[in-house]
């Protein structure tokens, strides 16, 4: 394995917000439109790569223009199928269904593992998946991550999990309102990302029954992902590729200084709380980047939904993940911060 230390350009943040992240309105269109929303925790690695100016550096490094431009939460997809944005993070398994529906994008690395729990309270006489079968299952959507994760695990454990005839029932609420549907007994289990997950526990002292950080199905999948369109792969990827070592980087940021981050997001309005909390939450995820875990990520969970009938049998596994993960040349495996403005680069 080699390394390899490579220097970032440490810029102020009022340089970043005058320079790197302005509206694209009157103004010839960038190379990359880089979206992000507030309220996000998770994905800090896309904030710091902005603020840290990792983005500044590795765009003008490649010569190419680029834009960081806030967002409804969800609606990136739209912005993408509009040609109006080309690269941002998102959660792995919410997207292998809109990809078969259209939407075109690539993978191209791994940010971090481990944000969503499920919960039951902490008298309950659930102690199994196996135990699961009657019971009532509390997401927030049909699309999210945690209700397509919930699927792969019961489907696994034998369970029908679509149809009139599902061996559950899956309900939605907002995620605020999730802890207190468990706790009222309107739901057996609830399925939530932290920080959502992490103060609900402390508030209510629920029972985990699955911790995908831990978990064995789990733990060496990247729940949150960069991603970028097909065409920027087609026509820049010398462009997708410094959006992908730039955010990789934010990422490896994120893992050696948690605490530090916290305090970037919320000294930034990217998310509110206490920063204490907040770093201690960071600190549990793992945000060790990388990129073959991460596209075995996306195998798994292609091949998973074709087995529950959530994606089309006919699709080709192997062909569905090489167009839409994308191992960029010039992109290491993964990044190490060394605490001194330098990255150390994992070449495998």
């Amino acid at each position: 394995m080699k390394t390899k230390i490579s220097r970032f350009i440490a810029v102020s943040v009022a340089v970043v917000l005058s320079v790197g992240i302005t509206s694209c309105s009157g103004k010839k269109r960038p190379d990359v439109i880089i979206t992000y929303s507030r309220g996000s925790l998770c994905l800090a690695p896309i904030q710091i790569a902005a603020v840290n100016g990792y983005f500044k550096e590795e765009f003008e490094n490649a010569g190419y223009t680029f834009d960081f431009v806030e967002v409804d939460t969800g609606t990136a997809p739209e912005l993408i199928a509009a040609g109006k944005a080309d690269a941002s993070a998102t959660l792995s398994a919410s997207n292998i269904l809109p990809i078969q529906n259209g939407l075109n994008i690539t993978f191209t690395g791994g940010l971090h593992t481990g944000c969503t729990k499920y919960f039951v309270k902490k008298d309950s006489t659930i102690n199994s998946v196996k135990d699961l079968k009657g019971k009532k299952i509390g997401v927030i959507s049909q699309g999210d991550s945690a209700t397509i994760n919930i699927k792969r695990i019961l489907a696994a454990e034998g369970f029908k999990v679509e149809g009139d005839n599902a061996d559950v029932q899956i309900l939605f609420f907002p995620q605020t309102d999730l802890p207190l549907a468990l706790e009222n007994g309107a739901i057996d289990l609830a399925g939530m990302h932290d920080p959502v997950a992490y103060k609900s526990q402390e508030a209510y002292g629920f029972k985990t029954l699955i911790d995908t950080l831990t978990d064995d199905k789990f733990s060496k999948e990247y729940c949150c992902q960069s991603y970028v369109t097909t065409d920027l792969v087609r026509n820049k990827p010398e462009a997708a590729a410094a959006y992908t070592r730039a955010i990789l980087k934010g990422a490896a940021f994120v893992q050696a200084n948690p605490e530090e981050t916290a305090r970037i997001q919320i000294e930034n309005h990217f998310v509110e709380g206490d920063p204490v909390l907040n770093g201690k939450i960071l600190k549990i995820l793992n945000y060790n980047p990388g990129i073959k875990e991460a596209k075995q990520t996306i195998a798994n969970i292609t091949n998973e939904l074709k087995e529950i009938g959530l994606l089309n049998k006919d699709v080709n596994t192997a062909k569905f993940v090489n167009e839409h993960f994308t191992v960029l040349s010039g992109v290491p495996e993964s990044y190490i911060y060394n605490g001194d403005g330098t990255f150390t680069e994992i070449w495998d």
